[in-house]
């Protein structure tokens, strides 16, 4: 039975039509966008928000009166109440899918037509398309990733480019395909629901999910998903609950969805074993989304002086906290059978200095060793021409296609480890020009409707410039001094945007967006005003919502 077919049968002697009041598009609608977004799909998107949105909300709001007590001093502890799953040896997560068994080297990257040619075309065992922090969410964006997806799992992704073709490989199996989604905390405007938004969460998976799932299980693979930005397990329930009742809809086996999750906030990591315990039947695992968890901890602990942490390029991988939450990741996940993959090699190789590309890759070998060494399944990259010396490393020290049988019992990691902020570095006002430009860069090529952006021959994406901003206004709120001896105040700090400003605008186009990015950075770096999230603060500069094109007529 067809998704379709499937839809229908579930909703006799329901109508359709019915579930479709109050269900409208106020995005740009075609023949391409009707071929994603069916009448049949709408129906699918309107039951997952019905079903889900108000504990959805219940959920951030609930984000939100942890930070309130996080604030006024509270500490971080490994959950009292669950402390029955954390010591249960007996129960494991699900054995991994067909496709997911080796994920030695997963690329990411957003999902235009060429990102994902070119991906799938690489060298890797996996490719993350991703609608989150590597996309800036405009209508067309979503729409045409979703289609870009759509063909690539039917092998009719093939285009020209001017005079140059982009064909998928047909010499080999291609990488599995794993999507993902948008976070809890973000909603798509272009598709409503009883007059409210719908969940971007839900739109992204339930859009891929309707028109993709049975093709891909046909092709022996299936739904496969990167779960981002969660703060903790009731926020995986939520997920869990969404994959079962889409599983349902459509008449397939529940367990076929698998979801791996990142642990990019410092919350999740104090509830790792009941992370994967709520999505025990559909989990892939855990991922170290590391400078998301970076940015996490800086903006959970923001009021608290005591974790002020230096310059960004100090704040590395083997760091205390960082170490920690590497070691706890690794031991959770193995002892309950499932994969725990390594984090972002965000280089882009130098094609015009051999010298620098030595180093680059150099860079890149030592920190895929690191992660090897320590036990991870797998990792991930930014550019395929990082895919020969990340292959060269794991396959070198990893023969085998995982190594969760590295069960790590010699780790033992407590919540003092966790927070343990004895970071050796300094605040330096090269470090706070880097944060400003960073942050100004990323922001100006999102405004443009570009979600990842080469800086510095590193490619950056909402996690570095939220990591830039936080700590800028984190420094500004506690007024650190810096290596030379000047305190970070309010008029220092917009003294110093507006330099760096006008410097990107030297040497940007004309009709960039340096403007309008350095007037939503200015409230931002200032110790003041503090938005959850930079694509929140964002995401009306680059949505389009005009008409109403009722769902029941598509």
């Amino acid at each position: 039975m067809s998704a379709s077919e499937a839809s229908k049968a579930l909703t006799k002697p329901i109508n359709p039509d019915q579930i479709l009041k109050d269900v409208a598009l106020h995005g740009a609608v075609n023949d391409q966008t009707k071929k994603i977004i069916s009448k049949d799909a709408s129906v699918f998107l309107a039951v997952l928000h019905r079903s889900f949105n108000q504990r959805r909300k219940e959920l951030l709001n609930r984000r939100l009166q942890r930070q309130a007590e996080l604030d006024k001093g509270a500490q971080l502890d490994f959950l009292p109440e669950t402390k029955h799953i954390r010591e249960n040896e007996a129960w494991k997560g699900a054995p991994p899918a067909p496709g997911l068994v080796d994920r030695r080297i997963e690329i990411t990257g957003p999902t235009d037509r060429k990102m994902v040619v070119n991906a799938l075309n690489s060298d890797v065992w996996t490719y993350m398309a991703d609608f989150e922090d590597a996309s800036a969410p405009t209508w067309d964006n979503m729409i045409n990733g979703q289609l870009n997806l759509y063909d690539a799992i039917r092998g009719q992704v093939d285009f020209k480019q001017g005079e140059k073709a982009y064909n998928l490989r047909t010499d080999r199996v291609l990488p599995t395909l794993i999507a993902r989604p948008r976070g809890w905390h973000l909603e798509e405007k272009h598709f409503t629901v009883d007059g409210e938004p719908i969940s971007a969460s839900l739109f992204d998976f339930g859009v891929y999910f309707f028109n993709n799932a049975e093709e891909l299980v046909k092709r022996g693979r299936g739904p496969y998903f990167y779960l981002p930005k969660m703060e903790s397990h009731l926020e995986a329930r939520l997920w869990n609950d969404a994959f079962n009742l889409a599983q349902d809809y459509i008449g397939m086996r529940r367990g076929t969805i698998r979801g791996t999750v990142l642990i990019e906030t410092i919350t999740a990591a104090f509830e790792m074993d009941e992370i994967i315990f709520e999505l025990r039947d559909h989990s892939a695992g855990l991922n170290c989304g590391r400078w998301d968890y970076i940015f996490s901890f800086i903006k959970r602990f923001r009021q608290n002086s005591q974790f002020v942490l230096p310059d960004r390029a100090s704040v590395t991988m083997t760091v205390p906290f960082m170490d920690a939450y590497v070691r706890l990741l690794i031991k959770t996940c193995h002892r309950r059978g499932v994969h725990a993959m390594g984090g972002m090699a965000a280089q882009i190789p130098r094609k015009d200095d051999k010298a620098a590309n030595d180093a680059v890759m150099e860079s890149v070998r030592a920190d895929k060793m690191r992660e090897v060494r320590a036990g991870h399944d797998g990792t991930w990259i930014a550019h395929p021409g990082l895919a020969p010396v990340t292959a060269e490393v794991f396959n070198t020290h990893m023969p085998t296609p995982n190594q969760i049988f590295k069960r790590r019992d010699d780790v033992h990691v407590t919540a003092n480890d966790l927070l343990n902020t004895n970071v050796p570095g300094k605040i330096t006002e090269d470090g706070i020009r880097k944060n400003l430009s960073i942050g100004l860069g990323y922001m100006e090529g999102w405004l443009r409707g570009i979600g990842c952006v080469p800086i510095n021959y590193l490619m950056e994406d909402a996690a570095t410039a939220e990591v830039s901003r936080s700590q800028l206004w984190q420094w500004c709120r506690h007024g650190v001094p810096t290596e030379g001896g000047k305190k970070l105040e309010k008029d220092y700090a917009l003294k110093l945007l507006k330099e760096q400003t006008e410097e990107l605008e030297k040497n940007a186009p004309k009709g960039n967006k340096y403007a309008v990015a350095s007037k939503y950075m200015a409230t931002q770096v200032t110790g003041e005003d503090y938005d959850e999230f930079l694509t929140s603060l964002l995401y009306d500069e680059i949505t389009n919502v005009s008409g109403k094109t009722p769902a029941a007529k598509l």
